[in-house]
């Protein structure tokens, strides 16, 4: 059953990767539309299914109002699409608060959702600005299996000391050096880390690789079917090593005051519950972001 559960998300997470290089063209190629006209708006995603559902909400909902779209999903992660939307060629992307406040400021106070959504408007380059932020969030998360949990009693991320120093952690690259990575595993709960580099973000693989053994800790966001599915162990973070890390889209001086009551009442409905359900629909189901994002929408009235 574990093996059919694994090919299932293997599965999932390649169909979409190859629907999204399909559908979007990558950044700087040709396209019909002139990024930063009036009506007309790019529209990014990190390389990640669960960001390109989010981003596809709202491709369709300024569709649906008369704008212009023109898609750059699956760009990569933020030292690749940052500078892209700091130079004006990417108009709309989803982030998540906690881990974009500190891409920019790694010695930042703000610790609730609130204060970190408001601490960005001072951190982002020029002409770029958070909307409204989400219900929903997707965590960055030091999880384990079940098994591995009750063999040393790991609640809590400080009880990976439990485990032989240094824990091998599956996670992006970027994760080495990310302050709720390695440096702050070391400095916040006196944990040792080395990564144990899987590039997608969380997903099957990075599933496999903790199931399998490979690691003994994963970086798994807490949105994945995957968690449930698997019967894993998101542990605790009492001591707030990792930020809120709530949905927030940023956006370009492109983007008007009507596209961003468009995009705001689109975040107004994404509850968490929302967000995981959508995500077991690409994983379970195989379906495409568009087809995805289509039928929560006229769910929710919004198309």
């Amino acid at each position: 059953m574990l093996k059919r559960i694994l090919a299932l998300l293997a599965a999932g997470a390649v169909t979409l990767g190859l629907s999204a290089c399909g559908s979007a063209d990558p950044v700087g190629s040709s396209s019909t539309q002139t990024p930063g006209t009036t009506g007309s708006l790019v529209i990014g995603s990190q390389q990640y299914y669960s960001n390109e559902i989010i981003a596809e909400l709202y491709a369709q909902a300024l569709e649906a109002d008369g704008y212009q779209v023109t898609r750059e999903y699956q760009i990569g992660q933020r030292e690749v699409y940052l500078p892209e939307m700091a130079a004006g060629r990417i108009d709309l992307l989803p982030e998540y608060n906690g881990n974009l406040l500190q891409f920019y400021d790694k010695q930042t106070t703000a610790r609730t959702p609130a204060e970190v959504t408001a601490a960005l408007a001072d951190v982002l380059p020029a002409g770029l600005r958070p909307l409204d932020m989400a219900e929903a969030t997707d965590q960055d998360s030091y999880t384990v299996t079940r098994a591995t949990a009750d063999e040393y009693g790991l609640v809590e991320i400080g009880d990976l000391a439990n485990l032989p120093q240094p824990v091998k952690i599956g996670a992006n690259s970027e994760f080495a050096t990310r302050p709720y990575g390695i440096p702050g595993l070391r400095d916040v709960y006196g944990v040792e880390g080395v990564v144990f580099p899987i590039e997608d973000s969380g997903s099957a693989l990075t599933v496999k690789a903790l199931v399998d053994g490979d690691v003994q800790v994963a970086d798994i966001y807490t949105a994945s079917p995957a968690i449930e599915i698997n019967n894993l162990v998101s542990l605790a973070d009492p001591k707030a090593l990792i930020l809120p890390q709530n949905i927030v889209p940023i956006v370009s001086d492109a983007v008007d005051a009507q596209a961003a009551d468009v995009i705001n009442a689109v975040t107004a409905e994404l509850g968490m519950a929302d967000l995981i359900a959508m995500n077991t629909r690409s994983v379970n189901e195989q379906l495409s972001s568009s087809q995805i994002a289509t039928d929560w929408l006229r769910a929710k009235g919004l198309l």
